[in-house]
């Protein structure tokens, strides 16, 4: 919404376009997890890296698109600045509820309607045929007298998180998910990155919370970031050519946060492009991104695989 200050009507797609490479503050705990969890000793340079690689993709979009949808000379940008003055606080907060309100106006039935789809997803179908009885494990543990309450309770979360884990990958979005897994498991990723990279669509916050159900970690990542961790480090694949094989390795923890950083913005970015163009830029924004992400994710996992 912001490229509404750019006289030229292409200056401001292309500046749409680009704009999503750098990186928001949303991305950040993916970040953050996986670094601390896989880079103990590199964590700066690690995440200066990720930073640095969406600078550079921006750069090269630019010059790219610049050469070939935009190459008609344009008439030079040329604006007037105005005195500046130092705001009241009443103009700020009348600033601040116009554009606010405007944002939640033009954003927030997109922002909700995907949320809503993929909870969905993600929720149904509620008549789940488990494969173990969790119902009856946590029966044997609540009457077992050898367990205290505090190993009863701890177990008894263990068998939940393992029951919810299981009905995830049974919805919806988990078939959806294993479907994904011709596409994805080229760049190393597991069914379970794969429902984590579905669910970021609406909103990148959701990628960690949908991990740490998915891998039977602690829900409250907030308060227990190590059980998650811990989790990572410990997860295998298996099936396939790589199974018994860690899933995140450096090469493809790399891959996975650059893949989080570039596919796919979220939908109130599409939202803003639709508004700001058209659709047929919001679309070429999704696929673009989206394509381009897979492919750096698979340049850094093959190839790094050779050394």
């Amino acid at each position: 919404m912001a490229t509404r200050t750019l006289e030229n009507r292409k200056d401001r797609i292309l500046t749409m376009i680009i704009t999503p490479f750098m990186s928001c503050s949303a991305r950040l705990p993916v970040y953050v997890l996986l670094i601390s969890a896989i880079f103990p000793r590199h964590q700066g340079i690690v995440l200066f890296f990720i930073y640095f690689t969406g600078i550079v993709l921006a750069i090269v979009t630019a010059l790219i698109m610049k050469r070939i949808a935009f190459a008609k000379k344009t008439v030079p940008f040329v604006m007037e600045l105005p005195p500046y003055r130092i705001p009241t606080l009443k103009n700020t907060a009348m600033h601040m509820w116009h554009k606010g309100q405007q944002y939640l106006k033009k954003m927030g039935n997109v922002i909700l309607v995907a949320s809503i789809l993929i909870w969905a997803l993600g929720y149904f179908p509620r008549n789940v045929d488990f494969s173990v009885d969790y119902e009856g494990e946590r029966n044997l543990v609540q009457h077992n007298s050898s367990f205290n309450d505090t190993e009863k309770v701890a177990k008894i979360k263990q068998i939940n998180l393992a029951q919810e884990a299981e009905r995830q990958e049974k919805s919806y979005i988990g078939r959806m998910g294993h479907a994904m897994e011709p596409i994805i498991s080229p760049l190393g990723y597991d069914w379970r990155m794969g429902v984590s990279l579905l669910t970021g669509l609406a909103a990148k916050e959701i990628v960690i919370s949908t991990m740490a159900v998915l891998y039977q970690a602690d829900s409250d990542v907030e308060h227990h970031p190590e059980t998650l961790k811990n989790k990572i480090k410990e997860q295998q694949h298996n099936t396939g050519t790589l199974k018994g094989q860690a899933v995140f390795t450096p090469l493809v923890s790399i891959g996975f946060m650059l893949f989080i950083l570039i596919y796919f913005p979220c939908v109130a970015v599409i939202a803003a492009i639709r508004k700001e163009a058209n659709w047929g830029w919001a679309i070429f924004t999704m696929v673009y991104t989206t394509a381009l992400a897979w492919v750096v994710a698979f340049l850094v996992y093959q190839v790094g695989s050779m050394f």
